[in-house]
């Protein structure tokens, strides 16, 4: 958008001071109005530093500008509609050359003062908009790629303009020299003239001739002009749309970017029109033409040629607007784009960023699968089910656009013996099924003024799954190809994948996380991740192989149950979504750090200080804690905890299980050794708003059973008790005896230790209140706690 459009946005209070500006004689603003983007455009600083040479070309440039434009309102004027705004033009040319033709300079002086004074007000006009408003403005300001854009097009459309203009004057200047030729013709065969009469007329005929042969070698240079300014605008929409498409891919494994098509759409069709409406202007020349032609007529060898090469630019045009918006996805049970599972429903969206349709002619859009796949050996085959073909409409309510919808559609897997992966007799050497690539086309007949095409544009290659456990491996490919591939349509990408630097690997992997949690990895815990993978000596330019990243077991994974380190991290972006959400954006899970540098963070921390982070020998995510301790000689000793795993979580929360973690040791009364959170935060001021909350005892109330809350404790340093969910239901009869034997092992430690979470209790139960226990002042000898439990009524069957 030109400076000059943007002051006729102001407000009154803001216009009043342009009104100020050019009310002297500086400047007319008839002239600022129709040569705005020329003297936006021109450098007028270096003109006033320079000599005069400069300012003076510039000069009478504006006043050859200026007989251009009156000469366009004189060729459009109809019953002298244009006579006021000549006029004016008229008088602010001549005003311009009395008053600086002796000083070019001068003139160049006052447009640079005016140009820095109107971005002054528009600086003012937005500052007052900011401040009018809670929050910022969210639009993204044009870049000067789109400022190009937009003023090309105007540009177009003026010259378009322009050209109609001298379209109708050239068809009025033909029409009188075909009504002056035929009455001469007439009068010859009836009447003829005198020899100076004759003579004078034929000259008179010539003179028409000569002009309506000027006017249309004149519009014929204009329409080369403008297919030349049109396929640079056609260039910078292609490298939008180009643009456009890499954005898109990016998203699809996690980057944030606006992949909205408001502006690509808004252009796209803007540009249709301008082209539609000059390969009007060019049929009408045609009829022009087959109503008068004469030996030299310029129309007859160039028109057939720009009318072709303006066809073939809106062809171009149409074949680029015609896009996937929506990238395959499942719903349920995969979120994620570009992987589909056989028998499962899925959605995918085209659309045509030229807003042109004809009412009289349907377009269906057909889609299909692996069109161009003849060069596939092995491949599986795959056929669309449900409705293949959809007619291209436009969006209602919301008016998006032409737009094609499918969803709900699925895939089925062609059974052809011999070949296929479910069968026998598959080819040798064939891509595992997580690896095959498959394209999914939308195929469109377009029709509009005489212009048919056929409109085709095809997704990112997806994978087809038949099992949820290959979900996890197919994404990995997904991302794979797109950080790596720049052919979209390369199908036999893994048949020899290329590697990937930690640079590139780093970055696509800190997208996962903050897609699914909207908090990124730090540098820190990507350090940790390239040296997993690349050693200690990880730099940027170190590469990880395919296998490498989705194939080969981590060093750290058990030899009986070895995982790839993709299908750690998958595990550990489930097991965060899942259960530590909360936690992990709020930075209180460090989460990738290696025990090395664990203990280096934890040996200078007083004693209770602890870290969470996740464990690296469990393949569906585990997290862990540990904490330091110290010697009676000062030096530090670690403690680790065996991980919890999803499985433990969905009954019980880490922030609870911190909370109430005890660690038992010989003759030591149970303590939480868990005091501080990493680097230094108490445990309860870090972890207390995700406890859940404990209710208050109500002593007056009659109990069938007490409430029971299982805890994870230590028997001691270094060694964890994880006991299976089954082995927390009953109670032991041998325990019960020993702790009645055992004074020093109070009965309240005793309950807290086997509290179980998982009995089943009534409605009315489940309204009463925990156990008093949970009250520290209350002792076993209190009077009120042996009327609420006596040792006798204790049952080993509860």
């Amino acid at each position: 958008m030109s400076q000059w459009q943007r002051i006729q946005m102001l407000d009154k209070v803001h216009m009043d001071q342009i009104d100020c500006l050019y009310s002297d004689d500086t400047l007319p603003m008839e002239v600022r109005q129709y040569l705005a983007y020329w003297i936006e455009e021109q450098n007028w600083s270096q003109a006033v530093e320079l000599d005069s040479s400069q300012a003076c070309c510039l000069f009478h440039t504006m006043l050859a500008s200026l007989d251009d434009q009156i000469g366009r309102l004189a060729l459009g004027e109809e019953n002298n509609a244009n006579m006021l705004l000549k006029h004016n033009l008229r008088r602010s040319k001549l005003h311009l050359w009395s008053k600086y033709q002796e000083c070019p300079q001068e003139l160049a002086i006052a447009i640079e003062a005016l140009l820095k004074q109107e971005r002054a007000i528009l600086s003012e006009a937005f500052s007052a908009s900011q401040a009018s408003v809670d929050s910022p403005c969210d639009s993204p300001v044009p870049s000067t790629h789109q400022h190009k854009i937009e003023e090309r097009l105007m540009e177009m459309h003026r010259r378009v303009q322009s050209l109609k203009c001298s379209i109708e004057q050239h068809d009025d200047l033909q029409d009188n020299f075909d009504f002056s030729f035929r009455t001469h013709e007439y009068l010859e065969k009836t009447t003829p003239a005198s020899e100076p009469i004759r003579t004078q007329t034929i000259q008179n005929l010539q003179t028409m001739l000569n002009k309506l042969n000027f006017f249309r070698q004149e519009m014929l240079s204009q329409i080369h002009e403008l297919l030349g300014r049109s396929a640079t605008v056609r260039d910078l929409l292609l490298e939008e749309v180009s643009q456009w498409q890499i954005r898109q891919r990016l998203v699809c494994i996690g980057e944030k970017y606006d992949t909205s098509l408001g502006h690509l759409e808004e252009w796209f069709t803007k540009n249709a029109e301008i082209l539609f409406q000059l390969l009007h202007l060019l049929m009408m020349l045609k009829e022009m033409y087959e109503k008068v032609t004469y030996q030299t007529d310029p129309l007859k060898d160039q028109l057939p040629l720009l009318v072709k090469r303006l066809q073939e630019q809106i062809i171009c045009l149409l074949k680029s607007a015609f896009v996937v918006e929506v990238q395959p996805k499942m719903q349920v049970p995969n979120k994620r784009p570009l992987v589909l599972r056989t028998s499962h429903k899925f959605s995918v969206r085209a659309r045509l960023l030229v807003k042109l349709l004809d009412r009289n002619n349907s377009l269906e859009v057909k889609i299909g699968i692996d069109r161009d796949a003849t060069d596939l050996p092995g491949f599986r085959r795959f056929n669309i089910l449900t409705s293949s073909t959809k007619t291209l409409m436009m969006h209602e309510p919301q008016k998006q656009g032409l737009i094609c919808d499918f969803k709900y559609i699925t895939l089925k897997e062609q059974k052809i013996s011999g070949t296929g992966k479910g069968n026998k007799g598959i080819s040798e050497g064939s891509l595992p099924v997580t690896e095959e690539l498959h394209i999914i086309t939308f195929t469109l007949d377009y029709c509009y003024r005489g212009i048919e095409c056929q409109l085709q544009t095809s997704t990112l290659p997806v994978v087809i799954v038949s099992n949820a456990n290959q979900i996890s491996s197919a994404w990995a490919s997904i991302l794979w190809f797109i950080m790596l591939s720049r052919d979209t349509k390369n199908q036999l990408f893994f048949s020899k994948p290329p590697a990937a630097t930690w640079a590139q690997l780093s970055t696509v992997l800190s997208w996962q996380f903050s897609a699914a949690t909207e908090e990124g990895l730090d540098k820190h815990q990507l350090k940790m991740l390239g040296e997993k993978l690349c050693g200690s000596g990880v730099n940027s330019q170190s590469t990880i192989t395919w296998d490498q990243f989705s194939k080969e077991a981590t060093t750290s994974s058990p030899e009986e149950n070895s995982f790839s380190f993709w299908t750690w991290i998958d595990g550990i972006l489930l097991l965060i979504q899942e259960h530590l959400l909360q936690l992990w954006r709020k930075r209180l899970i460090m989460g990738f750090v290696s025990r090395k540098y664990e203990k280096h963070l934890l040996k200078r921390k007083r004693a209770g200080t602890f870290l969470i982070r996740f464990s690296e020998s469990t393949s569906s995510g585990g997290i862990t804690f540990t904490w330091v301790d110290f010697k009676n000689d000062g030096s530090p000793e670690f403690h680790s905890v065996e991980p919890y795993t999803r499985k433990e979580l969905e009954f019980l929360s880490l922030p609870d299980i911190i909370r109430d973690y005890q660690l038992f040791a010989s003759e030591v009364i149970p303590e939480n050794p868990l005091l501080y959170l990493y680097p230094d935060t108490p445990r309860d001021e870090a972890l207390g708003p995700y406890y859940k909350e404990r209710r208050e005892v109500n002593t007056t109330e009659q109990k069938k059973y007490l409430n029971r809350r299982l805890i994870r404790v230590s028997t001691q340093p270094g060694e964890t008790q994880v006991p299976d969910v089954k082995e927390l239901l009953p109670i032991s009869s041998e325990l019960v005896a020993d702790e009645l034997q055992n004074p020093e092992n109070t009965m309240k430690n005793f309950l807290l230790d086997k509290e179980d979470p998982f009995l089943f209790q009534s409605n009315e139960e489940q309204q009463e209140l925990p156990s008093p226990f949970d009250i520290p002042e209350l002792r076993v000898d209190d009077p009120e706690f042996q009327t609420l439990l006596s040792l006798e009524n204790i049952s080993l069957n509860v």
